[in-house]
């Protein structure tokens, strides 16, 4: 199995130090991974004059799977936007097709109190968030600035976007979010897919609304309720556990990904998987390079750890590993080991490199 193994800026070259441990653990003689290495993201720029270097690009494509640490590097900010760290990373969805975003918010029992809400509110969540990801608002065209051709302020300087959907996008972007659903049914869940939209406004999302709905036929045994973004944003941190299965466009599923993160008590917590049509798929923890932390120590390198159980599970087919490392860190939680994002009182706080020493002994 090879896995393209990106570390990225920031705290990512930390953080996959200590999921490749968490790998290199699970290796046998029936089951080997060969890691290779290529620069993304600032660290790129900085090496190569490009954030992904036909040579990363290359890497991803051939490999059974990438795993992903983080890119972001202020030092880069001034950099015309197709040369900056971030970009490496839209590059990659969009060079891979990788158009779905599978993102958990799992709240483990250990870290109810680390949650930014009541624990009773929050105690037990476990949702999952589909995120369309290669098209809408971050990819439609025609895009730039100019001047503006009418209106109030004709003449003046403007900037502009444009939102956009094909029902193709929409189509297979709800196979995914509906077959998620039946999956979590058969494990104990709700079988409901929530459809986030904004149709009362946008025409993008009317359009959205009408063509989930269309697919849903296909999916009698699963309960499908449309909502409006806002009133979702709402949702979340009123009653999070209405939800099972949420799906939505880029934009949205942006926004409420990372609201449902502080949910779980801290971002550092949650993993994310981006498939394409085949099931190869990138995956990485759902924080960003977090540079006024790196080299410290102190990042938390579970988000990144569940990462590759994700990986493990979806595109390397090898589901009882993907167990064994969520089970891992169970143990560590329960143990009462904590990184500064995830400590309370009464925990003990440990390092980047402690808490995944942490994971690997608990494999056994």
């Amino acid at each position: 199995m090879k896995i393209a193994v990106l570390p990225g800026d920031g705290i990512g070259p930390e953080i996959m130090a200590e999921a490749v441990k968490v790998l290199r653990r699970l290796e046998s003689h029936q089951v080997r991974f060969e890691l290779e290495f290529a620069d993304v993201g600032g660290i790129a720029y900085a090496k190569h004059g490009h954030p992904l270097p036909e040579a990363t690009l290359a890497l991803a494509k051939q490999a059974d799977a990438v795993l992903f640490g983080a890119v972001g590097d202020p030092r880069y900010d001034a950099l015309e936007r197709a040369l900056r760290p971030e970009q490496a990373i839209l590059g990659l969805r969009k060079s891979l097709g990788l158009f779905a975003n599978l993102r958990p918010a799992a709240l483990y029992a250990e870290l109810a109190s680390a949650s930014s809400l009541k624990p009773e509110v929050v105690a037990g969540l476990d949702i999952l968030i589909v995120r369309e990801l290669t098209g809408d608002i971050y990819f439609g065209q025609p895009r730039g600035r100019r001047s503006a051709p009418d209106g109030a302020f004709a003449g003046q300087p403007e900037a502009f976007d444009t939102m956009r959907y094909s029902r193709p996008e929409i189509e297979r972007i709800a196979h995914v979010a509906f077959q998620a659903a039946r999956t979590r049914k058969a494990a104990g869940h709700a079988g409901k897919v929530t459809s986030v939209d904004k149709a009362n406004v946008l025409e993008t999302f009317q359009f959205w609304r009408d063509v989930v709905t269309e697919v849903h036929a296909q999916y009698q045994d699963i309960e499908l309720e449309h909502m409006y973004v806002d009133n979702a944003a709402m949702q979340l941190v009123r009653a999070p556990k209405k939800f099972d299965v949420i799906v939505t466009g880029n934009m949205f599923g942006d926004i409420l990904s990372d609201e449902a993160a502080m949910l779980t008590g801290s971002i550092g917590m949650l993993p994310s998987a981006s498939l394409n049509a085949d099931k190869r798929g990138l995956y990485e923890p759902s924080h960003g390079s977090a540079p006024d932390i790196a080299g410290k120590g102190m990042a938390n390198p579970l988000a990144t750890i569940l990462s590759a159980a994700m990986m493990l599970r979806y595109s390397l087919a090898q589901p009882e590993m993907a167990v064994r490392i969520e089970q891992a860190v169970q143990a560590v939680l329960r143990q009462g080991l904590r990184t500064a994002d995830i400590a309370e009182p009464g925990s003990r706080r440990v390092g980047c490199v402690q808490m995944g020493d942490a994971v690997v002994a608990a494999l056994g």
